[in-house]
């Protein structure tokens, strides 16, 4: 698959089915994100992968009970580092650079994912503490995202996208 397919073919995938998700693309589809671009190549984000059903159930809930994350074989908890950020950069790296490093990650894991044949959702809406007790993250970690992953049992639908008038702004478009 190219880019502009994989780029143009994902789609937010809310339905999985049960099969399980080999361990190895799991491995590669966190390569792949810690393969994102980061500040200062200080590559302030890290990874929590909830594969037992108990925590998933509990992220779930953190979710606002959005009962998808619970049925997926794997979510990922994507947080940034804010203690490996802090140094160089000080607190802007701590409330921005380290939650570009995870989107950045993010987006390649989803791209990926989807390159191999796998479906994903990047969920922002969820309780931070409630995320932040289901796995045990520590202080100088913020949960920034949850992206349960599997095989899809559903295509998810091409949303629209505003033309490029509306969005870029430049001195002569």
């Amino acid at each position: 698959m190219d880019i502009e397919e994989c780029i143009q073919g994902r789609r937010s995938i809310r339905e999985f089915t049960p099969e399980p998700v080999d361990d190895e693309i799991v491995r590669e589809a966190l390569r792949m994100a810690n393969l994102a671009p980061s500040a200062g190549n200080l590559q302030a984000r890290d990874f929590v992968v909830v594969k037992d059903e108990d925590t998933k159930q509990a992220l779930a809930e953190a979710a606002y009970d959005q009962d998808f994350v619970r049925t997926a074989p794997v979510v990922v908890v994507i947080c940034a580092n804010l203690e490996r950020i802090k140094g160089r950069y000080g607190d802007r790296g701590r409330t921005l650079y380290c939650v570009q490093d995870a989107s950045a990650a993010i987006e390649n894991m989803m791209l990926f994912l989807h390159s191999k044949g796998l479906g994903s959702v990047w969920v922002g809406a969820f309780d931070e503490a409630k995320a932040r007790k289901a796995v045990d993250i520590p202080d100088q970690a913020r949960p920034v995202a949850l992206v349960p992953f599997g095989y899809p049992a559903e295509k998810g639908s091409r949303t629209s996208r505003f033309p490029l008038e509306r969005i870029v702004h430049a001195e002569k478009w």
